[in-house]
């Protein structure tokens, strides 16, 4: 019997086959080995081109942000800006009074009554205000026609670019006491309306101008949102039978769940800010039982009764209680499975 002269295979033959290595595994293994063991003159020389173009707005972030901090050593003195002209001096020679600034204003009742009005400003703005952003991006997101979108968007943002002053003239103008309102209504026999100094319609009237003015600005991230959304999940979703209804519930609202999410802990932590400008405008109108808040108590101690120290210490604790909220904020979007303004 005749034997083949083909030669067995090395799998036939009981030789082991090493399976080949792909290079680009090797290589990226490699790769990521090698990165951990980077060393700080390395990492630095690799992102040199990063780090420079980032460092003009860190030093703009620690100039004006940072460096600040230092002056709080206020709100423990009892400071004096006129022993020098030069502001550190002052501090450096400034008698130290320790908690003494912190005692007066937990016994003052106008900062109560001030941190009562603020609450109520953000509660109000917080519940008419935030939602409607998303309301109007949704609104616009469903326009088809471009141009039609764009003037919508056009219309919308102006307001924003007024100033608080001509915001403030326009409801004056409009329901105040000699307003449009007013005449309106005494010209059909009934008594007029002044709203612009009514105590019990401030904090609504403040939110309704908030929203007049900034509701339109504060779309634009919620349509970048929308923007990155796939079209493809749109087309499956109608596919499967899904409404209008259905796709905005199942399909948009969770493409701008992260980004409320995110907007909504940045607002709890600005929870005590409601408006410097916008209020103070108005504060002398409706008195200082509605019209005080937080910001104005610190203006007013601070640069008009020249109570450096007391208006300094007001502002520690607002900032120290504005750190807080935003730290349990950040917290609960962890708890519903968001990333908040940072990560775990």
């Amino acid at each position: 019997m005749s034997h083949s002269t083909v030669p067995r295979s090395s799998t036939e033959a009981g030789t082991p086959v090493k399976t080949p290595v792909a290079p680009s595994d090797a290589t990226g293994s490699r790769e990521k080995r090698d990165s951990g063991k980077l060393s700080l003159r390395l990492r630095f020389r690799r992102d040199r081109t990063l780090i420079l173009m980032t460092l003009p707005a860190v030093l703009l972030v620690l100039v004006f942000n940072y460096l600040p901090i230092l002056g709080n050593i206020v709100a423990f003195q009892d400071y004096d800006p006129y022993i020098s002209d030069n502001g550190i001096v002052s501090m450096l020679h400034s008698p130290f009074v320790g908690m003494e600034n912190f005692q007066r204003i937990f016994e003052d009742s106008a900062f109560w009554n001030a941190v009562q009005n603020t609450l109520v400003l953000f509660v109000v703005q917080l519940v008419l205000f935030f939602p409607i952003p998303i309301l109007l991006a949704l609104l616009i997101n469903s326009v088809v026609r471009p141009r039609v979108r764009a003037v919508a968007q056009a219309v919308l943002y102006l307001p924003h670019f007024f100033s608080w002053v001509l915001v403030i003239a326009v409801f004056q103008q409009m329901f105040g006491g000699a307003g449009m309102l007013s005449q309106l209504l005494r010209q059909h026999g009934y008594d007029g309306l002044d709203i612009m100094t009514d105590p019990n319609t401030f904090p609504f009237l403040i939110t309704a101008q908030s929203v007049w003015k900034d509701a339109g600005w504060g779309i634009i991230v919620f349509l970048a949102a929308l923007a990155s959304v796939s079209p493809d999940l749109y087309e499956a979703a109608a596919m499967d039978g899904a409404g209008r209804w259905r796709r905005m519930w199942h399909v948009t609202l969770p493409a701008l769940r992260p980004v409320i999410a995110l907007l909504l802990v940045l607002r709890v932590g600005d929870a005590l800010t409601v408006g410097f400008e916008q209020i103070l405008l108005q504060r002398d109108g409706v008195g200082t039982g509605a019209g005080e808040v937080l910001d104005t108590f610190v203006w007013w101690n601070g640069v008009r009764n020249q109570d450096f120290g007391y208006a300094a210490a007001a502002g520690l604790i607002k900032g120290v209680v504005s750190i807080g909220l935003v730290l349990a904020a950040n917290k609960v979007a962890h708890l519903m499975g968001e990333q908040g303004v940072y990560k775990k």
